[in-house]
């Protein structure tokens, strides 16, 4: 008697409960990306997170570290890490803030301003792969929910 096939396993898997548990789909889809992300980021030296940290002073808005901490959703101490080191690696700086003298924000250096802007180009390609299964209107329409979610609603 001829043996039945057996399901793959990510057939099985995705007609889980799971497969259409909108949180278990964000947290996969950022796990994919993320990966996609960092393999691309890894030539420049960086990771997603450093490379959120550089992005953000590298455009010139001169955050504190606890505005990046709350912005990232990241403990402080992780910022301090992330900071120090693309401080030690000459890409980033504090200085102080002209509004709060007892605090300092964090700027990027023109070496950091030159990755920040290689970086993201390799992140855009990443993101192109990662999402290629997307028209670009339905990318765009992924893109304005996510932001009421994750930025718009935030207060």
């Amino acid at each position: 008697m001829p043996r039945a096939r057996a399901i793959p396993a990510a057939d099985r898997l995705t007609s889980s409960p799971l497969g259409d548990d909108l949180s278990f789909l964000l947290a996969r889809a950022n796990a994919m990306s993320v990966a996609e992300v960092n393999a691309a980021l890894a030539e420049h030296g960086l990771k997603v997170r450093a490379f959120a940290v550089l992005a953000i002073v590298a455009d010139d808005v001169r955050p504190s570290q606890r505005e990046l901490a709350d912005f990232l959703r990241l403990d402080p101490s992780q910022i301090v890490v992330l900071v120090d080191d693309l401080e030690r690696r000459g890409l980033v700086e504090r200085l102080p803030d002209p509004d709060d003298r007892r605090a300092k924000v964090v700027v990027a250096t023109p070496a950091g301003e030159r990755l920040a802007a290689d970086a993201r180009a390799a992140a855009r390609a990443a993101d192109d792969r990662t999402y290629a299964a997307l028209t670009p209107a339905a990318r765009e329409h992924l893109t304005g929910l996510l932001r009421r979610i994750a930025i718009d609603d935030v207060g």
